[in-house]
Formats: C-alpha cells, sequence, structure tokens
C-alpha cells in the first residue's frame, strides 16, 4: 500500500483513467464488429457506412493514447480491405 499523499492520489488517478480508457477501447471493439458483422451478411452499403463511422473512432483511440497509431492503421487498412473484397464480388 501506498504511504505517501501524492502515491494515494496516484493510484486513485490511475484507477479512474483505467475505467475511461477501458470505455474508450470497449467503444473502438463496437464500432469494429459493427463493420465486420456488416462484412458477415454481405452488405456493401452498410459495410461502407459503418467503415466510414468506425474510421474516426480509431483513430480517435490513438489521440487519447489507448491505442497505438500503427495498430489502428492496421485494423483501418484490413477493414478497408475486406470490404474492398465483399463490394468487389457483389458488383
Amino acid at each position: 500500500m501506498a504511504n505517501h499523499k501524492s502515491a494515494k492520489k496516484r493510484i486513485r488517478r490511475n484507477q479512474a483513467r483505467a475505467e475511461i480508457n477501458k470505455s474508450r477501447i470497449s467503444r473502438i471493439r463496437t464500432f469494429i464488429k459493427k463493420v465486420e458483422s456488416a462484412i458477415g451478411t454481405g452488405d456493401v452499403a452498410a459495410a461502407k457506412l459503418a467503415l466510414k463511422e468506425a474510421q474516426p473512432e480509431i483513430m480517435r483511440g490513438v489521440s487519447k493514447g489507448v491505442l497505438h497509431k500503427n495498430t489502428a492503421s492496421r485494423k483501418m487498412s484490413r477493414l478497408a480491405a475486406s470490404v474492398k473484397k465483399i463490394s468487389v464480388n457483389a458488383a
């Protein structure tokens, strides 16, 4: 257990930040799942719309420090490639 006042405060702050970060990551995962769900059903229009909504949310995660920039770029790239693949197959 922390002995200093500042260390106790840091523990409280870390717990609060962990909750905020947890909710941000959860929100990002939800947006990604919406895209993957639309891809799974083969709905091109819904997949494109979901991807367009997910991209800013993923990049917001980068700016807030819950995701690494390369991780976010990789996720967006893979989602975009999947959407492109189903749109080519549908045409």
